[in-house]
């Protein structure tokens, strides 16, 4: 991944789209500003829903001009990681619980061509990054318990966005810190202040039908929280 530092980058979640129309809702995310786009894929096993799969990963690659941010909520996991890369998967994210074997699982999905990502649910400990953030393009933390769109942000996970940027700056590598559930521009600030640089929103984005505006305001409300952190550091 480029060295992004000063960006902020704006992932619409797919789960929130109109499927009616999948490819559409893709282009006109992007058109609209979007940096990635957020690609859920739920099996009603390792969470309570059943999402989508690699044959749909595959049939909008060709509106995907920005990568596609594919976010494994399945158990077991190694099966589909080849998959979703011969499908066009850039990035695919895992939950460690997931995983029989975490290092093997990371190096999988780099062996396939895409960057690797981690991702914490809200009481997942931070103890599992200990002997694998360095082998990692990107951490992704849950800001509500997955399984399901549209539920609302948990604050208690805003000092674990904060501990995990400690961490991140402290090993001197570009990982993104990523953020899903529940962001829209009332809280964007404050998870940007947390040190988060990539957001996950559905519903924000895709429920209003004004996709530019909501990616601008809350791409706009992170990079003043961000500000407003680096302005007063601890």
């Amino acid at each position: 991944m480029q060295n992004t530092k000063n960006a902020m980058r704006i992932a619409p979640s797919l789960l929130s789209a109109n499927f009616a129309r999948l490819g559409e809702e893709v282009a006109a995310v992007i058109e609209a500003g979007a940096d990635l786009i957020h690609f859920d894929v739920m099996d009603n096993h390792y969470v309570p829903n059943l999402t989508i799969g690699p044959l749909v990963c595959e049939a909008i690659k060709p509106y995907a001009t920005v990568p596609i941010d594919v976010h494994l909520m399945v158990k077991p996991v190694d099966a589909l990681v080849p998959m979703f890369a011969q499908a066009g998967a850039s990035i695919i994210s895992f939950h460690p619980e997931a995983s029989e074997h975490i290092d093997r699982t990371i190096r999988l999905i780099r062996d396939s061509g895409c960057k690797a990502g981690l991702v914490l649910n809200p009481a997942t400990p931070l103890a599992v990054l200990d002997h694998v953030l360095e082998q990692l393009d990107l951490v992704l933390l849950m800001s509500v318990n997955p399984g399901f769109g549209g539920q609302s942000f948990i604050e208690g996970v805003l000092p674990k966005i904060e501990a995990v940027r400690r961490r991140i700056d402290t090993s001197g590598r570009d990982i993104w810190l990523e953020v899903d559930g529940g962001v829209k521009p009332d809280n964007a600030a404050r998870i940007g202040a947390a040190g988060a640089d990539t957001l996950v929103a559905g519903s924000a984005v895709f429920n209003g039908g004004r996709y530019r505006e909501a990616i601008g305001a809350i791409r706009a409300q992170a990079l003043q929280g961000r500000e407003s952190m680096e302005g007063h550091p601890a």
